[in-house]
């Protein structure tokens, strides 16, 4: 059994843990989003990151199936002229988003926390990874036949940078993993902190491939 448990449903977040070798295993955690945001009004968009992570990854850590476990929770918002942006789900939403950051910049926060469920000891760390995100000049007939594609209306901003979305991104200043959703290097220390190299969960067969 993968010691490592994703507590999240994003295709791209396990993609990037398959990719650097990541043996996991995923359990979807019932957190509202919105109601964890709105409970923290104050927060800063990094903040609220965070505060989605941990609520995500201590909820599925008190489940009899992440018992023994690593579990591993994510939640990316955009910052943007200030403003927290998570997911747009409508078409109006992310089409207005786009047309705004249209040639300008923002800031991709991925919160992550991890909890220990081993020895059956609960303890966990969280760590914050932010970076900068410069997008090119978009038309209006791209950012509809972008928003077409349903791709960005459940992507924290509106965006992503291993799909389509990669087309309008100009720059990114920071780790570009962080924008995917997960960054590995961030798990990294989180694992260490617990006493865990990253390199121990290597399955054998990446060893020496």
């Amino acid at each position: 059994m993968a010691p490592l448990v994703l507590a999240s449903k994003s295709p791209a977040r396990t993609k990037l843990l398959a990719e650097a070798g990541i043996p996991h295993r995923i359990i979807v955690s019932a957190v509202h989003e919105e109601a964890v945001a709105a409970a923290h009004p104050d927060a800063t968009p990094g903040e609220t990151a965070l505060l989605l992570a941990r609520a995500k990854a201590e909820a599925v850590a008190t489940l009899p199936e992440a018992s023994g476990s690593l579990v591993l929770g994510c939640d990316s918002v955009f910052e943007f002229d200030g403003e927290a942006l998570g997911k747009p789900y409508t078409a109006e939403v992310a089409i207005e988003r786009l047309r705004a950051m249209s040639g300008r910049t923002g800031v991709l926060h991925t919160g992550h926390w991890l909890v220990d469920c081993r020895d059956g000891v609960l303890s966990d760390e969280g760590e914050l990874s932010s970076a900068v995100v410069e997008f090119t000049e978009i038309s209006d007939d791209e950012i509809d036949a972008y928003v077409a594609t349903g791709e960005p209306l459940h992507c924290a901003g509106s965006f992503t940078i291993d799909g389509f979305g990669g087309a309008f991104l100009a720059r990114v200043d920071g780790d570009p993993h962080t924008v995917v959703g997960l960054s590995i290097s961030t798990l990294r220390s989180l694992l260490a902190r617990a006493g865990v190299a990253l390199t121990d969960l290597w399955e054998p067969a990446v060893v020496g491939r």
